[in-house]
């Protein structure tokens, strides 16, 4: 049983006994197997994970039943079906999408002991006239009982026909059934329904709604092949076979077999007809027609075939509309000279998947594939999606990238990775470095058609420019204060866009620089990203989520007109939602619906151990992004939550272990990130209203705010002695390099003054309960990583915890461990140990942080805190189905969807 995967052994051991592997196709493999309760030998047929995944487990069982219910003496009966899912996982069908590799869409046929039709012509090439008449005629009876009862099957061709003591039977009714039901997802996988050999022309057009004829179109195509040797249409590539089926006419049978008798010719020919109008209604009415001489067969003359009232036949509108579109309505196919727009969703297996869903997969100058963030070993990586492909594959070489970008001629990748450039094939190999130095590994990066590649600055302050080929980069810009995000390529070398904001980005801009470095233009107020396209537009989104299109001179980098609408909507989460290539591809993630997800709260211990806190409260978010931050109260006995709900962002207070939770808060605006005093009785939070600040209110919810300080910041806590209210303030890209650490000596202060400013990003301020050590985290080192300091006098030196990454850093409530996030979502461990300078013992893995989504907003609003006995109070979410996530849309040769809106 060397070639059945162990797993789906596992999977069905309760019920089969698998032996072996039968064969393999596009869609599915078939495994002999002993159907151990009825003691007899079956085929069960296994679908491609890749295919489940497009299908889904409910679509594919409700489609099987109703193939299950034809009952016929040429169907192959069904005998069972299922999702059948590995020991290590649960029993919830869902698991096929999530675990592709564990769990199995199957279903379960008798063992024919015979051959299949494809292995008889094979063997033989060309089959007697009457047998083949005989087989037809059994197909087409199997056909029309399958069509009167709504079933058409759509992958008609001699590998679904199998011979039993030479009677024919038809196969495999059910997955293109299903499949077909899954609409435009099935783009995604690379994977088509039918055959090319077999296809109507209507099936080749990529119509949805197929009726009987096309069935009878394919079985003509089996019988013209059974009669001559070779199908009606044959070429070296699909592309070459459906241009045939579109415009050519196969050649007289009887010209290939002289014995092949005039009115079986005829009702082949009938059958194989490129309009469906002009081709038997029925399956019945074929297999008439081939068992004797019929009125209603369209007949050969010579070397062609004619109607008797039409001559010479015309080119169909089929023919016609593929000669205009060069053959691009075949999947396969691409666009000639003249091309259409093919808009399709892309959805990917989990096994495959996205890393988050802010940036749009990248497509290739030229859209022959995509590149995107996916999961890898050592975290986020690049992976590759071809478009002739279905299955992605990551990039080797690429762990742990950052940001990168496509080379004008599709060949290679620049990639940050820990503040350092570098360059790799687009398949993979050895990375070459190109620059090391001040280098903001998330911020962006962009290649030229003259072979620079320019990148952001570390802290988003500022462009940088280098060689391809390596050498010393140089300065491009350096703005006096304005973050510098995204930046993206203008053809010719003219120069690059960029996003932009300034500090606090109360509004993004859209902006152009030239490769001098001395002409930067502000384009468009409240946009996230823009692309140039010819003809002369450029392509931009608004912080609304609205695609525009507006006229622009290259040369000048000037708007020459007004803007556009063009109808699209994207998400708003980042600037990066929309991707488009000089070819004119588009890839965009669409904004989803939701509902909102559902949590509640649990006691995490050390071992990772789960218990329910109060199962009687739950609460909806939307996202994490939607809960502003959890602190536990000193004692342990009150959690404050900063929650986002339809009366606005506010701060509660819940009650542990049970009891109601209560508003401390009621400004219209947003206020978030509680804090704690150390004495229980009141809570400290930032304010984004009118004026923003930190502010303070009593922890039992009566009395009003008070405001400590005003000023836009993200960060306050009072510090265990309550004489200083340590702050996190400024925005990434400021001229001081990023966000800072200031502090305010309460009564002896009037504005913050600086703790801890230096040219990299701070964030995450953690006081330890002593008051005597800073713990945060900063992106110094190229990737973001806990530290420690002295506190108040930072400059007395500091200590690396973290490596590999790490996040949101939390002390214990005596003082002698500190916890944080590892970019792997485990919670980690260090032991401290005090002294003249701190120093602390190498992190341990306690537990991995259930979900991701928990991770996912840990360096804003981490959902947990630590309480005095060591056990981590945690958001656990209770139900994630609630939202139905956005789309990655990929439109090839968008260009000419574009050219039309423009000349409106």
């Amino acid at each position: 049983m060397t070639d059945v995967p162990a797993r789906l052994a596992a999977a069905l051991s309760d019920r089969y006994a698998l032996d072996r592997e039968l064969g393999a196709g596009g869609m599915a493999t078939v495994y002999l197997a002993h159907d151990i309760k009825h003691d007899r030998k079956v085929a069960i047929k296994v679908l491609r994970p890749e295919l489940a995944a497009v299908i889904g487990a409910e679509r594919f069982l409700a489609e099987i039943r109703t193939t299950a219910n034809l009952q016929h003496p040429h169907i192959l009966p069904l005998f069972d079906s299922g999702v059948a899912t590995s020991p290590s996982m649960t029993d919830d069908r869902s698991s096929i999408i999530d675990h592709p590799s564990s769990s199995f869409l199957f279903y379960v046929m008798p063992y024919v002991e015979g051959i299949s039709l494809r292995d008889r012509m094979t063997r033989e090439k060309q089959l007697p006239i009457a047998e083949a008449v005989r087989i037809a005629t059994e197909i087409a009876a199997a056909l029309d009982y399958a069509h009167r009862h709504g079933v058409i099957h759509r992958d008609i061709k001699p590998e679904n026909i199998l011979l039993h003591d030479g009677s024919a039977l038809v196969a495999d009714f059910g997955i293109a059934l299903a499949a077909s039901k899954a609409g435009t997802r099935m783009t995604e996988t690379g994977m088509s329904l039918g055959t090319p050999q077999y296809m109507s022309p209507e099936q080749a057009m990529g119509e949805r709604e197929l009726d009987a004829r096309s069935d009878v179109y394919a079985l003509g195509c089996v019988t013209y092949e059974m009669l001559t040797g070779e199908p009606p249409f044959t070429g070296p590539t699909a592309q070459a076979i459906v241009a045939k089926v579109m415009t050519a006419e196969p050649a007289d049978a009887t010209s290939l077999r002289k014995t092949i008798p005039v009115h079986v010719a005829d009702a082949v020919h009938t059958a194989l007809q490129k309009l469906p109008a002009d081709r038997f209604a029925t399956a019945a009415e074929f297999g008439a027609a081939l068992a004797r001489p019929s009125t209603t067969a369209q007949r050969f003359t010579g070397q062609r075939r004619s109607a008797p009232s039409h001559g010479r036949r015309r080119l169909t509108p089929w023919g016609l509309a593929l000669l205009a579109i060069g053959a691009a309505a075949w999947g396969w196919l691409r666009p000639g000279s003249v091309s259409p727009v093919i808009r399709y969703g892309l959805a990917l297996p989990a096994s495959q998947a996205m890393a988050g869903a802010l940036l749009a997969p990248v497509p290739a100058p030229d859209g022959s594939y995509l590149v995107y963030f996916g999961r890898g070993d050592g975290g986020d990586q690049l992976w590759l999606k071809h478009r002739n492909s279905y299955t992605a594959a990551p990039i080797p070489g690429t762990a742990g990238a950052q940001s990168f970008a496509i080379s004008p001629d599709g060949g290679s990748i620049a990639f940050i990775v820990n503040g350092r450039l570098n360059k790799i094939p687009v398949t993979g190999g050895t990375p070459v470095l190109l620059a090391s130095d001040n280098i903001g590994s998330s911020f962006g990066v962009t290649w030229l058609d003259d072979d620079t590649i320019v990148y952001v600055l570390r802290g988003a302050a500022g462009l940088m420019r280098v060689s391809a080929d390596g050498g010393a980069p140089t300065v491009l810009w350096r703005p006096d204060s304005m973050i510098v995000l995204g930046p993206n390529a203008l053809p010719d070398g003219r120069g690059v866009l960029f996003q932009s904001c300034q500090a606090g980005c109360a509004e993004t801009q859209l902006w152009a620089i030239n490769l001098k470095g001395d002409s930067a233009r502000l384009l468009v107020r409240g946009a996230l990203a823009g692309a140039y396209i010819e003809p002369g537009q450029l392509v931009y989104a608004t912080d609304a989520g609205a695609l525009f299109a507006v006229p622009f001179d290259l040369k000048r980098l000037e708007l020459t007109g007004t803007a556009i609408a063009l109808g699209e909507q994207v998400s708003v989460n980042s600037g990066q939602q929309v991707r488009l290539s000089a070819g004119g591809t588009l890839v965009m993630l669409t904004p989803g619906a939701s509902t909102g997800q559902t949590f509640d709260m649990a006691w995490v211990g050390r071992d990772g151990k789960e218990t329910p806190v109060d199962t009687s409260w739950t609460f909806k978010l939307t996202s994490l992004g939607n809960n502003h931050g959890w602190a536990l109260s000193p004692d342990g006995s009150r959690l404050a939550i900063g929650l986002s709900t339809t009366a606005g962002d506010d701060i509660w207070v819940k009650p542990l272990p049970s009891g109601a939770p209560y508003r401390v808060s009621f400004d219209p605006f947003s206020d978030n990130r509680p804090r704690w005093s150390a004495d229980n009785r009141f809570i400290t939070f930032v304010g984004v209203r009118r004026p923003g600040g930190i502010y303070r209110h009593r922890a039992d919810g009566t009395g009003t705010d008070s405001l400590l300080v005003e000023g836009a910041f993200d960060e306050g806590l009072l510090s265990p002695d309550g004489k200083w209210l340590v702050i996190r303030q400024g925005s990434v890209g400021a001229m001081t390099g990023g966000r800072n650490i200031t502090g305010l000596r309460l009564g002896v202060d009037s504005v913050p003054v600086a703790v801890l400013a230096t040219e990299f990003d701070e964030m995450a301020v953690a006081l330890s309960p002593d008051g005597k050590w800073l713990a945060y985290q900063s992106d110094e080192t190229g990737r973001t990583e806990i530290f420690v300091r002295p506190f108040p006098n930072t400059d007395a030196g500091k200590k690396q915890v973290s490596s590999g990454g790490g996040v949101a850093p939390l002390w214990s409530r005596d003082g002698t461990e500190l916890f944080y996030l590892s970019s792997t979502n485990d919670m980690m461990a260090a032991r401290v140990i005090p002294g003249v300078m701190i120093d602390v013992s190498t992190p341990a893995v306690l537990f991995r942080v259930r979900d991701a989504l928990l991770g996912a907003e840990a360096n804003w609003y981490t959902p947990w805190d630590v309480a005095r006995d060591g056990r981590f109070i945690m958001a656990r979410l209770v139900s994630k189905n609630e939202d139905e996530a956005g789309a990655i849309v990929v439109v090839e040769n968008w260009i000419q969807e574009l050219k039309a809106k423009v000349k409106r």
